[in-house]
This record gives structure tokens, sequence and C-alpha cells, in this order.
């Protein structure tokens, strides 16, 4: 039997990972990295690793599963330093190898790495490393990226770092170590998020500042793009990397639609209020007519409300979601899918007979959900479902950092709304427009998102071989 995750045949896109990093004199660095990975755990569920420093040497833990699993035997080493990371693969299959952080040694001493993102450009970088003797343990770009630092000339590590950007290309949120530091990276472009958290005696690097909370860290900014923070007992330093080629910044939508905890803040934006708003610009986009407005749980939760609120359609629990799925194996046949969705999702007959729904998601990616999710509604008794996606059509794969079907599988790329909401079985379905995601996304202005999946506006050329999946 092949043992599979469950959420390989969920319908959602998935982010790589989280990372967090910590330097705090009177802390207990592992125990810190171990609570920042927990709240990060939404965002990888395959790998999970940390790296200790006590200032004299740094070890490194990893393994397969979840944080609790990993680290039930705890890390002994009662350091100051550490940085952490969860894992969601897109580059590089989920094998132990390939959890990081990954750690190695330079001339200066060793340095770990634990990445966020994705290269689009890696197969020549590792190419080039090959020829140059450099052998690989893994099949991640992070060792392409932890290599290139190692083998820098340079002598301080911020130096390194900011000659290793200006060969790369891709996404990058980055968090690293040394026995005496650690470093915050974000590639030029801001696709992917870091932020810098502040305890009483040391500072805070996290994917998100749910993880910031977890430790009781107060919020700082948010590492810029293109720059690179270094972290020690001098306090926080800041070296700002700017390309040479003109670019645009390219946050990524996705972080607000479905990625990120609610209760995070992103580029100044609380990914609430995000929901909230697209819940209420798709009720101006749609004026739906029903008796309760439900969601498709967890994902769909807020911008639910958001679309009550505005339309004043009482909201109801349509299904009871199981807390303890877990991770479950199963073999990826229809059948098997539909049984993995039911132990996952049950309807609550008494929400949902006789009821005119306007059921809200924040995607359709393949579309191998939705209509197992619609049929489940019908069979309750549902009358009538409506369903409004809180995002525009997934049309073009991602390459910065999400796990996205190819293009042929996208449902959207194939096939118009009409056509879609006859397959899944839906009564209407209507899509948030990019106008209307841009304006519930308030805080960031739309000429700096990365909407790419949805009108294949990349903000950077890519390879041929991906060029190639595009069409």
């Amino acid at each position: 039997m092949i043992h599979t995750s469950f959420t390989t045949y969920d319908d959602k896109p998935h982010e790589e990972c989280g990372v967090f990093g910590i330097f705090d004199r009177t802390a207990n660095a592992a125990l810190e990295v171990y609570y920042g990975l927990f709240s990060l755990q939404h965002r990888g569920q395959e790998s999970a690793g940390m790296t200790v420093s006590d200032g004299e040497s740094m070890e490194t833990f990893r393994g397969m599963g979840l944080v609790t699993e990993v680290f039930r035997d705890f890390p002994v080493k009662q350091g100051h330093i550490g940085i952490g990371h969860v894992r969601y693969s897109t580059t590089g299959s989920s094998i132990p190898s390939n959890v990081q952080p990954l750690q190695v040694d330079c001339a200066e001493g060793p340095i770990a790495l634990a990445h966020n993102g994705n290269l689009i450009n890696t197969a020549p970088l590792r190419r080039q490393l090959l020829l140059d003797g450099a052998d690989f343990q893994t099949t991640m770009d992070t060792e392409v990226i932890i290599k290139l630092i190692a083998r820098s000339r340079e002598t301080a590590v911020e130096d390194k770092i900011k000659e290793v950007m200006g060969v790369l290309r891709g996404a990058y949120a980055l968090v690293a170590s040394t026995e005496h530091a650690i470093y915050g990276v974000r590639d030029p472009f801001g696709y992917r998020p870091l932020v810098i958290g502040k305890t009483d005696t040391g500072y805070v690097l996290a994917s998100e500042t749910c993880a910031l909370d977890a430790i009781d860290a107060s919020f700082v900014r948010d590492v810029l793009p293109g720059e690179i923070v270094t972290i020690d007992d001098s306090g926080v330093k800041s070296t700002l990397y700017e390309p040479a080629r003109h670019h645009r910044r390219a946050v990524c939508s996705f972080e607000y639609i479905y990625f990120a905890r609610p209760d995070s803040v992103m580029n100044g934006q609380s990914i609430y209020q995000a929901r909230l708003n697209m819940g209420r610009a798709l009720w101006e986009e749609t004026h739906y007519d029903g008796d309760v407005v439900m969601s498709v749980p967890d994902s769909g939760n807020v911008a639910a409300l958001g679309y009550s609120y505005a339309s004043g359609i009482p909201y109801s629990e349509g299904f009871l979601k199981n807390k303890y799925m877990g991770r479950t194996f199963i073999q990826p046949d229809q059948k098997q899918r539909e049984r993995a969705v039911r132990m996952k999702l049950n309807p609550i007959g008494l929400n949902v007979k006789g009821k005119r729904i306007i059921l809200i998601d924040d995607s359709i990616v393949r579309g191998t959900t939705s209509g197992i999710i619609i049929r489940m509604l019908r069979n309750a008794g549902a009358a009538e479902i409506k369903l409004c996606i809180s995002s525009p059509p997934v049309k073009y794969p991602c390459f910065f950092g999400i796990d996205t079907a190819e293009r042929r599988q996208l449902i959207a790329a194939k096939h118009s709304t009409e056509e879609i909401c006859r397959l899944i079985g839906a009564d209407d379905l209507h899509y948030l427009s990019q106008e209307g995601l841009a304006k519930a996304i308030s805080a960031l202005r739309g000429e700096d998102m990365c909407f790419a999946c949805f009108d294949g506006k990349y903000a950077e050329p890519l390879p041929e071989s991906m060029e190639a999946r595009v069409k």
C-alpha cells in the first residue's frame, strides 16, 4: 500500500511551509521554537525541524510528521538561538532527507537554513554547483541556497546572503542561524511573508504574527521585500538588496484568501478583516436570495460571516468538521476520495433540510471535492445550493511556493463558470472578481499583489520548462 496524506487529494492549493526564529538570551530557544512551529502547523504538516545554538555549538533536530510527533523527545540543548521549519513539499519529495532546517559547515563556522517559497532557477544553479564539485543529499532548492551561501567568499554572513540573492530567482522567505546570530531574508518581490517580533529580552522572526502571539512576543514590523535582517546581541541590523532588473512587488494574494491563519496580520492587513471584506464583496456582486449562509469549514468561515453581515441572511453551520482527522492515509480513487471528504465533513441535517443555501468556500482548484460536498448537502435535504467562491477562478499554476495542479488539471482553465456549475451540481456559482479581491485586501495596492494564478501575469519571466506548463 502506498501511504499518501489526505491533503494530497484535498481540492485546495497548499502552502510550502512556515519558518520561525528566535534570539533571546533568557529564553529556552528549543521550547520557544516548538511553540512557534506549533502555531504555524497549518502551513505544513509533512515534517518539522529545528536548529538550536547556545553560542558555542549548534545542533539540528528533524523528523517526519507533525510538530507534536517530531518533538516527543525534546532537544536537550538549552540554547538561546533557534530556528525552525514546518513543511509541505512543493520542490523536493516528502522524504526524511528533505526535512528542514539544513545545516552545513562554512569556513566561518556552521550555518543552518530554513526556506519558505520556491525558486524558479533551481535547475541551472544546481547544475553549476555540481560542475563545481558540490554533492547533494536532498532534492530541495533549499540545499541549493545553503550551498551557495557556504561557497561564497564573502566573510560576513549578511554579505554572503546578499551575494546569493543576486543569483536567486523566485520566492524565498528565509531564516538562517549561525552559532551567534539569526538572519531573516525576504525576496525582492515579497512573495512570501516574514515578520519581526520582540520579546522582553530578544527578537523573533516568523512567517505569521500568530506565532508571535504564541510566545507572548509583540509585533515590530514586516521584513521588507529585498531585506536581510541580522539579529544578535547588538540588536537588529537591516541590509537592503535591490536587484538591477526592474521589478514590482508581488505579495501572494492566496495568503489572504486561504493560507494564513485568520488571527494573523500580514503586510499591514488583518487576515480576518480581509476575509470579511471578501464575503461582503461576494454579496455586492451576487445579491443571492436564500434562507441561510453556510461555509465549507474552516476556510470559508470568515467570508461566510461577511456575506451574512452584508446581506442580512442568517449564518448557520452546515457541516460538522472532524477535528481529529490528523493525517489519514487513503488510496487515490474516487470512492475513497469521497469517503475521505465525508470523514472530514458531515452535514448537519437539521440546519440543511429544506433550506435554500448560499454556500461559501475559498477556492476551487481541480473541482474534485466541490461536487462531493454539494451532493452531501443534497442528500441531507438542501432545497437549493448557490456556491460563492471568495477568489477568482484558478486558471494558472503557481511556481512561487504554492502547490497547485498542472494547468490541464485546473478545472477553470478548461471550463467556463457555467460548465463548472453543472459539473459540480450547484444551482448557481459565482467567483469573486479580481477587482473585488484587490479591494478586499485593502491595506495593499492591487499592483503590489500577485494574482498570477488567476490571470497568468507572473511578476518575472518563467524558464521555458515552466512556460510549457502554463500553455
